[in-house]
C-alpha cells in the first residue's frame, strides 16, 4: 500500500520551533525502542476466519488448509476494544510529542510484509514489534510531517518459529492549509417533459406551456393539460414580470452552495401562471408579499444559469 509520497526535505518553519529541526533529533531517539511487546493474537488460526477472508478477498483457499500468507496481519489485529493494550509507551510518547507539534493527522502510507512459514489452523501467534525509523521532516501535499516506520516480528507461539514479518509506515502531519472550493449548485434534472423549458432558458427566454384544446397556461412543465387532459401544447414566451405571491426565508440547513439566509418565493407572472425562485436586488428581509418584480438570468457557473426575479426598478422603496 502507497500514498503520494511527493516530498521535499524541509528544514526550517513548523511544525517545531526549535532550530533547523530540533523536533527531528527527539524523534530520532525513538528509534529501536519498542512500539509493542509480548503481544498475542487475538483468536488462533482457524477455519471460518481463513473462510470467511478468502470469500472477502476473493482469493482461493489454500488446497492445504493452511492460512493465506497474506492472511498475516489479520492473526496479530487487536480488535476494537484492545487496539492499546499491547503497544509500548515509548511508541505512545512518540505520537504524543508529533501531537504536541501539531502533526495530529495521519496517514498510511506504506505497507511490507515477508513469510517465513504458513500458518495452520489451531496455530497461536505472539509479535513484538520495534520503531525502526524516524525520517526527517517532509512536505508532502497533505501537509507537513514525519514518516514513522514500525517492524513487527510474528512468532507462532509454543517454538517460537518466525511466521513472518510487517513493516507498517506511516505519516504524522500538520494539514496544509487549503481553501476550500465552493460547493457547485444542484444540477437541475432535465428530461423529455421539461427540456423545452431549459432550452429557452439558455436563450434567456422564460417559456410557458399554452393547451392547444383549451389555451390554459401552465407552469411547470407537464405532458398534459391539468385543466382539460389534451396533450397538445403549444409553447410560448412570458413577459417575465410579475409579483410576489408568497415567500420563505431559508436559515436552516446550511448548504455549501448557497450563502443563508436567502429568500426564496412563489412568483406570480402577469399571465397568471407561478413558479419558485429566488429573489434578488433585494435583501432577504426586505422582501414582501405583492412585490413587484421582473425576471433576470443568473449565471451561477460556467455550467448553469438560472432564472430568479429582480425586485423591478424604481418599485424597491415601495416595497419597504
Amino acid at each position: 500500500m502507497s500514498g503520494d509520497r511527493r516530498e521535499t526535505p524541509d528544514r526550517t518553519g513548523p511544525p517545531d520551533d526549535g532550530g533547523p529541526d530540533a523536533l527531528f533529533e527527539k524523534l530520532k531517539a525513538y528509534e529501536g525502542q519498542p512500539a509493542a511487546q509480548a503481544a498475542r493474537g487475538r483468536d488462533p488460526v482457524n477455519t471460518p476466519m481463513i473462510r470467511h477472508w478468502c470469500e472477502a478477498m476473493g482469493h482461493p483457499a489454500p488446497p492445504d488448509g493452511s492460512a493465506p500468507a497474506t492472511m498475516l496481519q489479520v492473526w496479530t489485529m487487536p480488535g476494537l476494544d484492545r487496539g492499546r493494550s499491547a503497544r509500548a509507551s515509548a511508541y505512545d510518547e512518540l505520537l504524543g510529542a508529533l501531537d504536541e507539534a501539531g502533526c495530529t493527522s495521519v496517514v498510511a502510507t506504506d505497507s511490507e510484509q515477508e513469510y517465513a512459514r504458513p500458518l495452520r489452523p489451531g496455530d497461536e501467534v505472539g509479535y513484538d514489534a520495534v520503531i525502526e525509523s524516524v525520517s526527517p521532516r517532509k512536505t508532502t501535499k497533505l501537509g507537513t510531517g514525519y514518516f514513522v516506520t514500525t517492524r513487527m516480528d510474528i512468532r507462532r507461539a509454543g517454538d517460537g518459529a518466525l511466521v513472518g514479518t510487517h513493516r507498517f509506515r506511516i505519516l504524522k502531519y500538520r494539514p496544509a492549509a487549503r481553501s476550500a472550493p465552493r460547493a457547485r449548485r444542484p444540477r437541475p434534472v432535465v428530461n423529455r417533459d421539461n427540456a423545452g423549458f431549459w432550452e429557452g432558458v439558455s436563450q434567456h427566454r422564460l417559456l410557458v406551456q399554452r393547451c392547444d384544446a383549451c389555451a390554459a397556461l401552465r407552469f411547470p412543465w407537464l405532458p398534459g393539460c391539468n385543466a382539460c387532459g389534451s396533450d397538445s401544447w403549444t409553447a410560448v414566451e412570458a413577459s417575465g414580470r410579475g409579483t410576489v405571491y408568497s415567500y420563505v426565508v431559508m436559515h436552516h440547513p446550511p448548504f455549501p452552495a448557497f450563502d443563508v439566509p436567502y429568500a426564496v418565493a412563489l412568483v406570480e407572472l402577469a399571465e397568471g401562471v407561478r413558479m419558485i425562485s429566488n429573489i434578488t436586488g433585494v435583501p432577504h428581509d426586505r422582501v414582501r408579499v405583492g412585490m413587484p418584480v421582473e425576471l433576470e438570468f443568473l449565471r451561477v457557473d460556467d455550467e448553469l444559469e438560472l432564472p430568479v426575479f429582480r425586485a423591478r426598478t424604481g418599485d424597491e422603496e415601495a416595497a419597504r
